[in-house]
């Protein structure tokens, strides 16, 4: 509704200065302004009211294209693409008409346009400069467009970068926002998911496996701890029925590593899960092979020694 009353007032405020063109004459304002100065804020006006109304109208076409769309299914992969591919699509057009208003204004600047005529056609080495300088910026700008084309991640996907694991929140031209599993926003450059490697975990399916390790004695009984997790799991909502794997991964002088990998819907559902597994775990040996748990072996011998007189 917002939208449409900000879209309203710019085509009233278009009319009224069409209406002021036509109605008033520039003898009316000639006593306090130069010509000039009227005819530059005019068009200032008329661009700036044309340009916010051709933006309004994208972005009530890329709402009703996104109301189409329901994020909010379990299996949402189709319409997170979409997403992805429509926001990013809207911010390419507003960029591309906002700098399209903007040259238009310069240009319709006698002045300007005349000294920047100049500027352009005999200092070559100022432009070089200020093409060094925004090449970042630029850089920036083409790494969005290609991240909207080739979509190493959308919108809503399970990533995990810099040492966190999160979501893709937003996707900007310039940069990044992905929402860390505490809350926190970690705020990157889209340049940086073109040059550094990073974890997608839901790049063609939100299912992901997690793991759990348990280091026990040597005598715990393996086949006991499979029938008790797999109990566990099909007593659990949280499991998708799909992994439940018990492994003896590695044995060091004192302990074993068992390594558990169960499966879930998703990445929260899955870390839900690994906690809940490693919890009964642990109380399953606590109870049943008490022996079992990491313990330090120490053999003290006793040696007596004869003293003769």
């Amino acid at each position: 509704m917002k939208k449409y009353i900000r879209l309203s007032i710019s085509i009233l405020i278009l009319i009224f200065l069409f209406l002021v063109e036509h109605i008033f004459s520039f003898s009316d304002f000639s006593d306090y302004v130069s010509e000039s100065v009227v005819n530059t804020v005019k068009k200032g006006l008329i661009i700036a009211c044309i340009s916010f109304i051709i933006i309004e109208i994208v972005h009530i076409i890329k709402k009703r294209l996104l109301a189409q769309y329901d994020m909010s299914q379990e299996d949402n992969l189709k319409y997170r693409k979409l997403h992805t591919q429509i926001n990013l699509l809207e911010k390419v057009i507003v960029f591309l008409i906002i700098l399209t208003a903007v040259g238009l204004f310069l240009i319709s600047i006698e002045s300007i346009r005349k000294i920047g005529v100049g500027i352009f056609a005999s200092a070559g080495v100022v432009g070089i400069i200020i093409g060094l300088s925004a090449q970042k910026i630029v850089g920036a700008l083409l790494a969005g467009i290609q991240i909207a084309i080739a979509q190493p991640f959308r919108v809503d996907d399970a990533v995990f970068v810099e040492n966190e694991w999160g979501w893709i929140e937003e996707i900007n031209l310039t940069y990044i926002v992905v929402r860390i599993w505490d809350k926190r926003r970690l705020v990157l450059p889209t340049t940086y998911f073109l040059e550094k490697p990073f974890q997608n975990w839901t790049r063609t399916s939100a299912d992901i496996i997690g793991t759990v390790f348990i280091y026990t004695d040597y005598m715990i009984s393996f086949e006991a701890l499979r029938k008790e997790l797999s109990r566990l799991l099909y007593n659990c909502d949280l499991w998708d029925r799909n992994v439940n794997v018990l492994q003896v991964t590695d044995s060091k002088e004192t302990t074993l590593e068992i390594r558990i990998l169960v499966s879930a819907k998703n990445s929260p559902t899955t870390w839900d899960l690994r906690v809940y597994i490693r919890e009964k775990m642990i109380e399953f040996i606590q109870k049943n092979y008490p022996e079992s748990l990491p313990r330090t072996r120490i053999l003290l011998e006793n040696k007596n020694t004869e003293i003769q007189d």
